[in-house]
C-alpha cells in the first residue's frame, strides 16, 4: 500500500503546480515517473505479501511432518518393544514345552521300566564316505591283459608305475562314520571301514571276493578334563589307518602307511606350529595262516610337526619272528629281523616346491631291520636284522595356464641286504599326469611313466638278477560332472589307450611275474578299456 505521506505530497505538488504543469511540458514527464513507480511498489509490496503467506504456509506445513514424524518413531518404538515381550514370552512357551515334553518322556520310561535316554549330546549324526575305481582292461586283441601299478619287477619291493590305463581290477572301500558333541564340549566318533578288492569281470563275485574289515576304532576329543598340552588332544583306539598316512594318487603308492590294532593321541599340542602324535600298533605277518599266526610285530611311533616340517620315528619288535613256521612245520626264515627302526623327514608346501601356486609335498625315508620296509610299516616279516632302505619321493601340482594341469612324480629306492646277504634292489620311477580342460565337463588326460630298475636278488624265491627299463604312455579322454582340470576332484569316467613297452632281460626276473608271461613278452603292448574312479 502507498503511505499517505507520500500521497499528500504528491497531491500537493500537482495542486500547487497545476497552471505551470500545463505549461511546462517537463512536469508532466515527472507525474508519470512517479505513477509508474508508484505501479512498481504496489506490485513489490504485493509479492513481499505473497511471499510471507507462503513462508508462513511452508513453515506450517514442516512443523506437520515433524509432528507426523515422531508419532511414527513413537509407534515404531512401540511396535518393537512388543515384539521384543511377544519374542520373551514365545521362548518361555517354548522352555515350558520341553520341559513337559521331557517329563512326559520320563514319565513314560519309568513306567517302562527303561533307563532314561541320554540328553547330554548337543549334535550328533552319522557320515557315510567311500572310495572306488571299476574298469575293464583289454589288450589290441580284445582279450584280458596285464596291469597294475606294481606290474613290473620292481613292484615287489615297491616300485610302482602310473595307474592311467593300467588297473584292470574293482576296488570298494566304504566308510560309515558316527560323530557326536557332548554338551561339556567333547567329542566322539566311531568309523567302520569295509573294503574288497578283486579282478572278475563278473557280477557274482562271492567266490573272488576279499571283503574285509579294514578299519574300526572309536576316537574321544576334547575332553574336558584334559588341560596343557593334551587340551585339544584326541585319543584313540581300535583298528585303523593312521590319520597322517599320505600318498602318491598318480601311482597308486604310499609315501608312507602306517596301519594295524592299537592305540594312540593325536594333536598334542607344544607351540602354535608344533604338535606331536604318539601311537602303538601291533600287526600280524601276513604271510601263513593268521590263526596259527602268533608272531606279532609291536610298532611304536612318534609322529611330529612343525610347520610345514614332519619327523617321524619308530621303533618295532617281534621277539618270535625267528620261530614262525608255515602250515606244514618248515621254519618260515631263521635268519629273519626280530627289531627294527624306521624314519621318516617330509615337507609339505601349499605351493608348487615354493616356486608358483599348487601344492607339493617331498618325504625322505630310512629303514633298518623291520623297518626296512619303509613304505608300509611293520608289514614284511622276511626282512633280515641288517637290512637297510633309503625311499625318496615327492609329487606336486600346478596349473600351467590356457586350461592345462600338470602333476610329475619321483618315487626311488635302494634297498640292500633285503631278504638275502649282499642282495640289492635299486628302482625309480618318474611319472607325470596332465590334464588339458576343453569344456566344463569335459578334459583329456595324459599320463606318461618311467621306471629304471635293477634288480639283484641273489636267488631269493628263484629270482634272477636283472636291469633295465619300463614305459608306458596313457591317453584318457575323461567325462566329470564339474571342476574340470582339478587333479584331486571325482567322479570321473574314462575310456583309455595304453602303450607299455620294456627291456627284454626284465622277461627273465621270475616265472611267476607279469613281465615274460604267455602273451605278454617284451616289444610293445597296447591296451585299452573303461574305467569309473569316485570319493566323497
Amino acid at each position: 500500500m502507498i503511505k499517505k505521506s507520500t500521497l499528500a505530497v504528491t497531491l500537493g505538488l500537482l495542486m500547487t503546480a497545476g497552471p505551470a504543469a500545463a505549461a511546462d511540458p517537463s512536469l508532466s514527464t515527472i507525474e508519470a515517473r512517479l505513477a509508474a513507480l508508484e505501479q512498481r511498489l504496489a506490485a513489490a509490496e504485493q509479492r513481499a505479501s505473497a511471499a510471507e503467506k507462503r513462508a508462513s504456509a511452508a513453515e506450517k506445513q514442516a512443523r506437520s511432518l515433524a509432528a507426523a514424524q515422531q508419532r511414527t518413531e513413537q509407534r515404531a518404538d512401540a511396535a518393537e518393544k512388543q515384539a521384543q515381550s511377544l519374542a520373551i514370552a514365545q521362548r518361555q512357551t517354548e522352555r515350558r514345552a520341553d520341559a513337559a515334553e521331557k517329563q512326559a518322556q520320563s514319565i513314560a520310561v519309568a513306567q517302562r521300566g527303561e533307563k532314561p535316554a541320554d540328553t547330554s549330546r548337543l549334535s550328533d549324526g552319522f557320515e557315510f564316505h567311500g572310495y572306488a575305481r571299476s574298469g575293464l582292461l583289454l589288450n589290441d586283441a580284445g582279450t584280458s591283459t596285464q596291469g597294475g601299478p606294481a606290474l613290473t619287477p620292481a613292484g615287489e619291493t615297491g616300485g610302482n608305475v602310473g595307474r592311467l590305463g593300467n588297473e584292470p581290477d574293482t576296488y570298494v572301500e566304504m566308510n560309515l562314520e558316527h560323530k557326536q558333541t557332548l554338551a561339556n564340549g567333547a567329542t566322539t566318533r566311531f568309523k567302520v571301514m569295509m573294503a574288497d578288492g578283486q579282478r572278475t569281470y563278473n557280477d557274482w563275485s562271492a567266490d573272488s571276493s576279499d571283503l574285509n574289515v579294514r578299519q574300526a576304532f572309536v576316537e574321544l576329543g576334547k575332553l574336558p578334563t584334559f588341560s596343557g598340552v593334551f587340551k585339544d588332544s584326541t585319543v584313540w583306539a581300535g583298528k585303523r589307518f593312521d590319520r597322517d598316512n599320505f600318498d602318491i594318487h598318480w601311482i597308486d603308492s604310499d609315501v608312507v602307511f602306517l596301519a594295524g590294532t592299537g592305540g594312540g593321541v593325536y594333536d598334542l599340542q607344544w607351540g602354535d606350529n608344533a604338535r606331536s602324535n604318539f601311537t602303538l600298533y601291533g600287526r600280524t605277518f601276513g604271510d601263513i595262516d593268521n590263526s596259527s599266526n602268533t608272531a606279532q610285530n609291536t610298532i611304536l611311533t612318534a609322529n611330529n610337526f612343525f610347520g610345514p616340517l614332519q619327523v617321524m620315528i619308530s621303533g618295532m619288535r617281534s621277539k618270535d619272528n625267528r620261530d614262525r613256521r608255515d602250515l606244514e612245520g618248515a621254519l618260515v626264515k631263521g635268519d629273519a629281523a626280530e627289531s627294527g627302526t624306521h624314519a621318516l623327514l617330509g615337507l609339505h608346501n601349499d605351493s608348487f616346491y615354493g616356486l608358483r601356486e599348487g601344492t607339493s609335498k617331498t618325504a625322505l625315508l630310512y629303514g633298518h631291520g623291520l623297518g626296512a620296509e619303509v613304505k608300509t610299516l611293520g608289514a614284511d616279516g622276511a626282512l633280515r636284522s641288517n637290512a637297510n632302505t633309503w625311499r625318496l619321493a615327492s609329487y606336486g601340482i600346478t596349473p600351467l595356464g590356457g586350461n592345462w594341469h600338470i602333476a610329475p612324480a619321483l618315487l626311488a629306492q635302494v634297498s640292500k641286504n633285503r631278504y638275502v646277504e649282499g642282495d640289492n634292489y635299486q628302482w625309480a620311477t618318474a611319472n607325470a599326469r596332465l590334464i588339458q580342460g576343453i569344456t566344463q565337463n569335459f578334459e583329456m588326460q595324459y599320463e606318461a611313466s618311467y621306471q629304471y630298475m635293477d634288480l639283484k636278488p641273489e636267488g631269493y624265491k628263484a629270482r634272477n638278477a636283472v636291469n633295465g627299463n619300463f614305459y608306458k604312455l596313457t591317453v584318457a579322454p575323461t567325462l566329470k560332472a564339474s571342476d574340470v582340470g582339478d587333479f584331486l576332484k571325482r567322479p570321473e569316467l574314462r575310456l583309455f589307450a595304453s602303450w607299455i613297452d620294456w627291456d627284454r632281460r626284465l622277461d627273465n626276473y621270475a616265472s611267476d611275474d607279469a613281465f615274460g608271461s604267455s602273451g605278454f613278452t617284451s616289444g610293445g603292448e597296447w591296451s585299452m578299456g573303461v574305467q569309473m574312479e569316485t570319493w566323497f
